[in-house]
């Protein structure tokens, strides 16, 4: 069994994601998103283990693949929604399975929502929060705050040194993304990753100019840059470390 990958704090409670995903590539890419948006990142490669993670760690969501070695990610859903600990647990099925039927097979067995590979990777992180904020809406939250810069979720409005910052959708989505793990490196790569999402085909240079029209809407007069260039790793967003 895959022991906790990391744990980030928001708020005064992390709140845990359990990824059940075999495919390597794809289960680190679904934690680097997920710590970056500040969740607690727990995986297990079959269900077996899932099933001893979950009672011992209590996670608050599921990210449950279907085709799983030995036993499958339909039968982990029902085994999970036959428990009375269990049954309104927060279950995304993830699959390759495209036809209806398999759609509504999973939902059948108890998931809360059903994501296609291949997915966007903001549009399934966009339906994790959306589920949790439906099962448990003190768990996520509405407001972002990393020195005098402020990104209310709620109100999509963002401030800094109390002024209005106007931003683009993109540019909001990249200050999000930023914000939501403060005084990480984040290669050009990741970045299109968790901001464009991986099937989209955009030039890694396009990440330099939005970048550049964040900064260039933040900063007024002689306010700091909060996001530092880091040469041959990409960039981190927080204040610059003192000394």
């Amino acid at each position: 069994m895959n022991e906790m990958l990391a744990t980030v704090m928001t708020g005064t409670l992390a709140t845990k994601v359990l990824i059940v995903e075999d495919e390597e590539t794809l289960a680190e890419l679904l934690r680097y998103n997920l710590e970056a948006a500040g969740y607690a990142v727990l995986h297990s490669v079959t269900g077996e283990d899932a099933e001893v993670l979950v009672d011992e760690e209590a996670p608050d969501l599921v990210l449950l693949d279907w085709m799983l070695p030995s036993v499958s990610g339909i039968e982990i859903c029902r085994r999970l929604r036959a428990r009375q600990s269990t049954r309104h647990l927060p279950i995304i099925m993830l699959t390759a399975r495209s036809e209806e039927a398999d759609r509504v097979r999973g939902l059948g067995v108890g998931a809360d929502d059903y994501v296609v590979k291949p997915f966007s990777v903001p549009e399934l992180m966009a339906r994790v929060k959306a589920l949790l904020r439906r099962a448990a809406p003190d768990r996520v939250a509405d407001e972002l705050v990393v020195g005098d810069i402020t990104l209310d979720r709620a109100a999509h409005r963002v401030t800094r040194g109390g002024r209005d910052v106007r931003l683009g959708p993109t540019e909001y989505r990249l200050l999000e993304f930023f914000m939501q793990a403060a005084g990480r490196v984040h290669s050009r790569s990741q970045l299109l990753d968790g901001v464009w999402g991986r099937d989209t085909y955009v030039d890694e240079r396009t990440v330099d100019v939005h970048v550049g029209r964040l900064r260039k809407a933040l900063i007024r007069g002689r306010e700091s840059d909060p996001i530092r260039t880091v040469r041959g790793a990409g960039y981190v967003f927080g204040e610059r470390p003192k000394g």
